[in-house]
């Protein structure tokens, strides 16, 4: 549905094909930017006392926030960036700008909740928050942030207002985040966009000073969160939490009578809700996001497309889906070229798309998803599953859907039920990838740390006839055809260097604590001053890589090695003492 006035305005109509072809031909024409900036205050609070550089706090949740609108003349344009420093480059701001609007086919009149993930343009300089990368080693690997992307969280805003030449008030404000914290900003942006819509820009500064205020993102600790009058209660996952349980946050203090929302999940959908137009298809769809196939979900708006894509993502926990994915996909993407050219296999991306224009250009996809009112709604596909569907979830749900129980009921059924296949598949693997570790005893503190064995398909196949997922499963089907497919896919690859990164780590860490249990001030006796100080720089070496790579190390091994250089360096002449003690930290 073409809204009325849209005519003449460049960006308007994108929903009848002819128009949407010729938008994808010039695609490459910028969105808007147009001027628009908070006042800001100076870059620090002094009166904070955190020690802080103003809007450190701001940063490790959120890069900026935008407002974009809609100019008769000019199209969709990026009137506010806050704070203003913030930097976008014209290439994100065209995205941000095109992304953040609803196709005019998709009819969103009201209010429209939606999420879209965009990459970071190449020829900037990447800038990671410190503290975040601290925390990052605490998460889940799901939940890691991807320094090549950003996720924009989108509330849009589209009412008639006869007082406006177009006829229609369209305006989205955006969250611009690093973190994959889905529930969480949606839940935000239902606390603060619709009175930003009243109030305007002063409400939208004080409610970015209240971001600035709060607590790091720091995984595994209750967090309690203002912002505007309004208190969430939060907690991020570990990598140390067992998968598929919720650590609730629970009101159990008289103190916390503050407390308005209280998040049960930082980051999870509703994932019933996704499924249930094709939930007969559950586990096959499960397949294809574990092969990393090229998948595209059609659906009549970007909330819609947006929620399954993430869905899809998720079914595959505590699994990390390692390729791109686009939650909402325009013509205007700076990546559509790349996407739907037919001179190459389509990539292993899952697309997000709304227009009906991508009926036409991605006709070719091997597996289509259509949704919502595209009907008839379905999975189109020729891909033959490699298990036998299990009968027992399908009968479970269709009960539930009977029994009228709730989406959220049917959802914790169905994210088990994700998990335990999840589970089921990735044991062996983990099994065998352990076995491919050397034995401590071959670890030796004078030499380097051994290498981790070759992980040799072959190998790995043999040991599923006794250690398999038929000991965790009971799905029958042709499980060796599956791994041997997924050998082949970028998640395999992803997983792997992974778990090899992990391992090496590891290996680096016992090779530390062997060091640290030997009399190493007794061995520099017997050594030559040259000798010594090769090892007091080695030693040193090891102290910075253990902290630069966030080592395994125990506390105390640290503390160890600490003593064990300054004996050293204390038994030397006072000439290289001096030097030594100025090389690094000891």
């Amino acid at each position: 549905m073409a809204l009325p006035g849209l005519a003449g305005s460049g960006l308007s109509s994108r929903g009848p094909l002819d128009e949407a072809e010729a938008a994808a031909e010039e695609h490459e024409a910028p969105a808007v930017v147009a001027a628009g900036a908070l006042p800001q205050d100076d870059e620090e609070d002094e009166g904070r006392g955190r020690g802080l550089l103003r809007w450190d706090g701001f940063s490790a949740w959120l890069h900026c926030v935008c407002v974009v609108g809609f100019d008769l003349e000019l199209g969709q344009a990026v009137e506010v960036i806050y704070p203003q420093h913030s930097k976008l480059t014209d290439k994100e701001k065209t995205n941000i700008c095109y992304l953040s609007f609803p196709d005019s086919n998709s009819g969103c009149l009201g209010d429209t909740q939606f999420c879209f993930r965009f990459r970071q343009s190449s020829g900037r300089r990447v800038s990671l928050h410190c503290l975040l990368d601290q925390f990052d080693k605490d998460l889940p690997v799901y939940l890691k942030k991807d320094p090549a992307y950003f996720y924009g969280y989108v509330y849009f805003r589209q009412v008639r207002d006869k007082t406006l030449k177009r006829g229609y008030f369209q305006k989205s404000l955006v969250l611009i985040s690093k973190l994959p914290y889905i529930h969480f900003f949606h839940t935000v942006l239902k606390q603060i966009a619709p009175e930003y819509f009243e109030k305007s820009e002063p409400y939208l500064e004080a409610a970015c000073n209240d971001v600035d205020r709060w607590p790091a993102p720091v995984p595994g600790k209750t967090l309690h969160l203002p912002i505007m009058g309004v208190v969430m209660k939060v907690r991020i996952p570990t990598c140390h939490d067992k998968p598929g349980t919720t650590q609730i946050v629970q009101l159990t203090q008289q103190a916390d009578t503050h407390i308005s929302v209280i998040l049960p999940t930082v980051h999870e959908v509703d994932l019933f809700r996704c499924f249930c137009p094709v939930f007969l298809h559950s586990q096959m769809l499960w397949e294809l996001v574990l092969l990393g196939e090229p998948l595209v979900v059609m659906a009549p708006s970007p909330s819609e497309s947006s929620e399954t894509v993430l869905a899809l993502v998720n079914c595959i926990s505590p699994l990390k889906y390692f390729s791109d994915f686009r939650p909402y996909f325009t013509i205007h993407d700076s990546e559509f070229k790349e996407y739907t050219t037919r001179t190459q296999a389509p990539p292993s991306v899952i697309l997000g798309v709304t227009n009906p224009f991508f009926a036409k250009t991605l006709q070719h996809w091997p597996h289509i998803i259509r949704i919502g009112d595209l009907k008839p709604a379905g999975v189109y596909t020729s891909y033959k599953p490699y298990l036998n569907r299990d009968e027992e979830i399908i009968k479970q749900l269709q009960k539930g859907v009977q029994q009228k129980r709730p989406s959220e009921a049917q959802s914790v059924i169905l994210r088990r039920y994700f998990l335990e296949l999840t589970q089921s598949f990735i044991i062996p693997l983990e099994r065998y990838v352990a076995s491919l570790m050397p034995l401590q005893k071959s670890i030796s503190p004078w030499k380097s740390p051994p290498q981790l064995r070759q992980f040799l398909p072959e190998e790995f196949m043999k040991t599923l006839e006794k250690t398999g997922p038929q000991l965790t499963s009971r799905i029958k089907g042709d499980w060796i055809g599956l791994y041997r497919h997924f050998l082949k896919s970028p998640n395999f690859d992803g997983w792997f260097k992974t778990r090899r990164k992990e391992m090496t780590q590891k290996l680096e860490a016992l090779h530390l604590e062997a060091l640290c249990e030997e009399d190493l001030l007794l061995w520099t006796q017997k050594h030559t001053e040259v000798e010594t100080v090769d090892l007091v720089l080695k030693l040193k070496n090891k102290l910075l890589q253990a902290d630069r790579e966030h080592l395994p190390v125990k506390p105390d091994t640290m503390e160890k090695l600490r003593t064990h250089i300054d004996a050293i360096i204390l038994a030397l002449p006072e000439d290289l003492q001096g030097i030594l003690l100025k090389t690094g930290m000891t």
